[in-house]
């Protein structure tokens, strides 16, 4: 395993907690995860009220059962989030107490179809819900596990009156969190929320980059650059002025072809072609953290058909800091190759 930033071991970061065995962003699947990640990844969005909440995206027919409540039918509507017309329910537009009477389910049936067997068991929980889990667990097995959150679509909330960012910062202060070596990361797709943030705390902040597009917030201000733009040895040394780390897609650091073969490059091909972006991170004081690993076939490589570990051990062998995964177990696994 070649050298993190830190010359400590890559960290496991439950993507949406243990989501390959639990319905995603739900307690039971930040419990198990607890077992053998380090950090589990809460993405937030806001209730009516203002609650922040995890789900993956502020839409929830294809988390929960919202299309079976009748009593909720007159929310269903159409909207544009970050520039994509959806149709549906959003959190938005319900109450803490409203959402508490739905239930999660999973949202990728097709593949994990034992998960469905806790379909309608599991209540949306809450930040605080998640931060209390948290705290009972750590103290429980003796070791500290820090929590990630993802600020989601934070230029869409801002224009409806319900910003994320001010009551993340409340919670987290109330709940101790505090100082640049907090048991946190706070992550975003967008850029000029976490330029703010940086000016109002000293928690981590990790700019999330995508291997296609732009941040949303640079489409609505009319900024020409990339995420292309940001993965340049400039752009990095300008994260590095308000960021601690990077959550990169896997493909910025080892590209696919168009056949989702790993690129080569050596002797008979026999090597991976990865680009310098660990390296180029590294030179400006960023952790690197990787997303997203998952076992299933569909999602893998055809290099590591049948063989998720290995693609694990690909990646640590390049130095990454982290990695996000719906299956922490492998992860953990396969850090003691």
């Amino acid at each position: 395993m070649s050298r993190t930033l830190q010359d400590v071991s890559p960290i496991i970061i439950a993507h949406r907690g243990a989501s390959g065995y639990r319905p995603e962003h739900t307690l039971a699947a930040y419990e198990l995860a607890i077992l053998s990640a380090d950090y589990i990844e809460p993405d937030l969005v806001s209730t009516k009220d203002g609650v922040l909440i995890a789900r993956h995206e502020n839409e929830i027919s294809e988390t929960t059962d919202v299309a079976s409540h009748a009593e909720f039918a007159h929310l269903q509507t159409t909207k544009i989030i970050d520039g994509e017309t959806k149709t549906g329910w959003f959190t938005e537009d319900f109450t803490l107490r409203e959402l508490k009477t739905l239930r999660a389910k999973e949202r990728i049936p097709q593949l994990r179809f034992q998960n469905t067997v806790y379909d309608g068991l599991l209540e949306i929980p809450t930040l605080q819900e998640i931060i209390d889990l948290v705290k009972v667990k750590s103290s429980e097995i003796n070791r500290e596990i820090g929590i990630y959150p993802e600020i989601k679509h934070p230029t869409y909330f801002q224009s409806i009156g319900l910003a994320l960012e001010a009551p993340l910062l409340a919670t987290l202060t109330a709940n101790g969190y505090q100082g640049a070596n907090a048991p946190i990361f706070i992550q975003s797709f967008e850029v000029s929320n976490l330029q703010d943030l940086s000016t109002k705390t000293d928690l981590p902040l990790v700019q999330l980059l995508n291997d296609s597009g732009k941040p949303y917030d640079f489409v609505v201000s009319g900024c020409e650059s990339t995420y292309a733009d940001l993965v340049t040895a400039s752009g990095l040394e300008e994260i590095a002025k308000y960021a601690k780390a990077i959550g990169i897609h896997k493909n910025l650091l080892v590209p696919r072809d168009s056949n989702g073969r790993l690129r080569r490059r050596g002797a008979a091909c026999r090597q991976t072609s990865p680009t310098s972006l660990v390296t180029d991170a590294h030179a400006a004081g960023l952790l690197v953290h990787v997303w997203t690993f998952r076992n299933e076939d569909y999602f893998l490589p055809l290099d590591f058909q049948g063989n998720p570990q290995g693609e694990y051990e690909l990646f640590f062998n390049l130095g990454v800091d982290g990695v996000f995964s719906d299956y922490p177990d492998t992860a953990f696994a396969a850090t003691k190759f």
